[in-house]
């Protein structure tokens, strides 16, 4: 009798799993709790006491994901919806008419194609946590490469290492940035300085590696990794007719517009223009409107760009997916069917998001929060923010590995690494991107992934050609990170 094959439990399985070993704590370890700076939930260091504990039993273990997912319940609708707003502009194929049209017009000069192709799968992956999506583009980008003398580990390069590198830095992604964000109670713009740095220097490097690559590989074929497989690759690519690239009609010209224009305006919206930096013109526009006799009650209670929080992001993307449905010409039910499906696709984000925050729930009702917040204030005492802002990016390596839900990890970390990097020094908008780019850097090359393993498949490379190619950026992208992030830390 054979002898079962592990397999990995679901992220579900795994966040509920340690519900049940946090409870088994709340009876064990001290409950505290400290004082807050007035009118927030920051605690304040040095004011950590112990309070009666409060144990939990099985009853709220159960109620737990149930209780979490209430609490997180703006995130997750958030998601629900950016999920229907992405499932219609796909639908569309505007993204894949984009695309397809520079591939078009770069034809024959396929090493220019390189760094913008890195460019615009970068801006998906920075913007949305474009991933999935990018698998589409395997089919239509190797042949194109091979039959331009480089070689299928190219295009692998091209579209998952710019993806990639757009999702580790994640300036405004919802998915990370911005779950992260709320959990750890700041502004997605929070940060978004070091961000757009960290964006420019890595994805400049990575596209300097894959031009690198493909040089060599077009003036020497036996420098390619997978040289063995030239003749093979060749019969098989090339020897294909390619997918149908959508038409870049006026209708997906300006849905790409609308695309755009939506992340531009949520980006406008989250940055703290009046409270932080004490520009007002949208305060001052908004408060013109709405003063303006009949204007002002026909739009009711606008909330200025600056200001907007999950709620209104939501509501933002719910308008647009409406507006990009009606151009496109869909009705009124194939634009609910649509969305419904896009939303359907990301159910499984959101109750990760209601799972993963229940852990937190059972920790603050215990009273164990606190406690594990002193603990690490007495551990990081003297550390200072530079130190801290490394500890926590090499602690969400590991992490990352062992919950690889980005938005599971950033919902069960960020209440807790965020008030310990405060009690460093540390702005929690670097323990952010620390915990968004140790995500983003593991899922280069990790063997759970469906994007990484999905896309090798395709393209005919073994996973061990993969890390061969890839291990070189890998290190170094994790040494520029740390760099990056300790310059962050005194930014």
């Amino acid at each position: 009798m054979s002898k079962k094959k592990f397999e990995m439990p679901t992220a579900y399985t795994v966040l509920l799993g340690i519900i049940i070993v946090v409870a088994v704590f709340t009876w064990i370890i001290p409950a505290g709790t400290y004082d807050y700076v007035e009118g927030t939930n920051q605690p304040i260091p040095g004011t950590y006491k112990v309070v009666e504990s409060t144990p939990q039993a099985l009853w709220e273990v159960i109620n737990a994901p149930i209780n979490g997912f209430y609490e997180a319940k703006d995130i997750a609708l958030f998601v629900l919806v950016i999920g229907g707003f992405l499932g219609i502009v796909m639908k569309t194929g505007a993204i894949d008419a984009g695309i397809g049209q520079v591939i078009k017009k770069l034809k024959g000069r396929e090493k220019i194609m390189i760094p913008i192709l890195m460019m615009i799968f970068a801006a998906g992956g920075t913007s949305f946590g474009m991933a999935e999506e990018t698998i589409a583009f395997y089919p239509l980008l190797i042949p194109v490469f091979i039959g331009a003398g480089y070689d299928a580990l190219t295009a692998v390069g091209v579209i998952m290492l710019g993806a990639g590198t757009g999702v580790l830095c994640s300036t405004v992604n919802p998915f990370a940035t911005g779950v992260a964000s709320g959990f750890a109670e700041i502004s997605i713009g929070d940060g978004l300085g070091l961000r757009l740095i960290m964006m420019i220097i890595l994805l400049s490097f990575a596209i300097f590696y894959v031009m690198r690559y493909a040089e060599k590989v077009k003036k020497d074929p036996s420098k390619s990794l997978i040289f063995d497989l030239k003749k093979s690759n060749e019969d098989h690519f090339l020897g294909t007719t390619t997918q149908e690239i959508p038409e870049l009609d006026s209708k997906r010209k300006l849905i790409l517009w609308i695309f755009g224009g939506t992340f531009f305006i949520m980006i406008l919206g989250v940055i703290p223009w009046a409270y932080k930096f004490n520009i007002t013109i949208f305060e001052d526009i908004n408060s013109f409107f709405l003063n303006l006799p009949l204007i002002g009650k026909i739009l009711g209670g606008m909330v200025p760009l600056g200001d907007w929080w999950f709620g209104e992001m939501t509501t933002l993307f719910l308008v647009s997916a409406v507006f990009v449905g009606k151009v496109y010409g869909m009705k009124e039910k194939e634009i609910v069917s649509v969305f419904m499906t896009g939303a359907r696709d990301l159910l499984g984000v959101a109750l990760i998001v209601g799972v993963s925050r229940g852990i937190t729930i059972v920790m603050n009702a215990g009273g164990m929060t606190n406690t594990v917040l002193y603990w690490g204030e007495q551990a990081l005492t003297g550390v200072g923010s530079t130190a801290f802002a490394i500890i926590s990016y090499l602690f969400y390596l590991p992490m990352s590995f062992l919950i690889p839900s980005t938005s599971g990890l950033a919902t069960l970390s960020m209440p807790i690494m965020a008030p310990m990097g405060e009690f460093s020094g540390l702005a929690k908008s670097v323990v952010v991107t620390g915990y968004q780019s140790a995500s983003g850097v593991l899922n280069l090359l990790t063997p759970t992934s469906s994007v990484v393993m999905g896309g090798l498949a395709i393209a005919r490379v073994s996973y061990t050609k993969w890390l061969k190619f890839v291990m070189p950026l890998f290190i170094t992208f994790i040494i520029m990170t740390i760099a990056l992030l300790a310059l962050g830390s005194i930014m």
